[in-house]
């Protein structure tokens, strides 16, 4: 298995202090070519793994991930969760509430897409957006904020006491980096679906975004269910990282196929 080191993993865990202090663009001495070579060789471990944790049906993990518009939340589904088993794979993304949404408590579709044991769900984009976005959308005031990061606390919680653990990532994208991105999705055509009108208030807002998540991030981190500030401006390193946080959670695990006793034998499957 080819995942990055502890000592490198540990070194994107997020530091409550500040959040985003490091460099988005940092490569670790690490290169693009090497880095998806080894991804290409931890996928097939990955997979047997995701394979195991739905035969054993004991466990459930919650990848979320979060970031800045072009961070690669959809890249990272891609080129890491893809090749997954579908049956035991729940991928969710969670855009601006409809209208049915916004009749129910913000917690609600969140809670109505967690994965059951044995699946690996995934979030694009979380229940913390309901601290966040949902303001600066006009959807709740900041008034009921206090009462929503408790109900978020709580969410989180009870997660943990249903065996669904969650590995929450923070995809950290630099302004700049964002600026490139959404050019190319301006110039490339079959990059412009991508687009929305709220990108571009997203970029205009960048530095008021960041401090929210990160205060957000130093609210919510902790050690049972901790952030990591995955740097993002290298969509190769970002891929590795993830993967490798993934490996490392399975690892943790101690999956084996299950060993339960057949429900026939070779000699019913003989018999006439």
């Amino acid at each position: 298995m080819s995942r990055l080191p502890d000592s490198l993993l540990d070194d994107c865990r997020c530091d409550p202090a500040a959040p985003f202090a490091q460099d988005p663009a940092r490569d670790f001495g690490l290169d693009k070519q090497t880095a998806k070579l080894a991804l290409a060789e931890l996928r097939p471990w990955l997979n047997q793994q995701q394979r195991m944790l739905w035969a054993n049906r004991r466990n459930a993990l919650l990848l979320i991930l979060q970031g800045t518009d072009c961070s690669g939340k959809d890249g990272v589904i891609r080129r890491v969760i893809s090749s997954f088993d579908p049956q035991g794979l729940r991928i969710h993304s969670f855009q601006k509430p409809d209208a049915c949404e916004q009749r129910h408590d913000f917690l609600w579709r969140y809670q109505r897409r967690l994965p059951g044991l044995g699946l690996l769900g995934v979030f694009n984009r979380s229940y913390y957006e309901g601290l966040i976005s949902d303001p600066l959308d006009g959807l709740c005031s900041a008034a009921e904020l206090p009462a929503r990061q408790q109900a978020t606390q709580a969410f989180e919680a009870q997660l943990l006491s249903q065996s669904i653990q969650p590995l929450k990532c923070f995809l950290q994208l630099s302004q700049d980096e964002q600026k490139h991105r959404l050019q190319e999705r301006l110039e490339q055509p079959h990059k412009r679906w991508k687009l929305h009108s709220s990108d571009l208030q997203s970029y205009r807002e960048f530095d008021l975004r960041q401090q929210r998540w990160a205060e957000q991030l130093t609210a919510s981190h902790s050690d049972a269910a901790p952030w990591y500030v995955i740097p993002a401006d290298h969509r190769w390193l970002r891929d590795w990282l993830v993967a490798s946080l993934l490996a490392r959670e399975l690892e943790r695990l101690q999956l084996n196929w299950p060993n339960t006793p057949p429900p026939f034998s070779l000699e019913d499957l003989q018999r006439p």
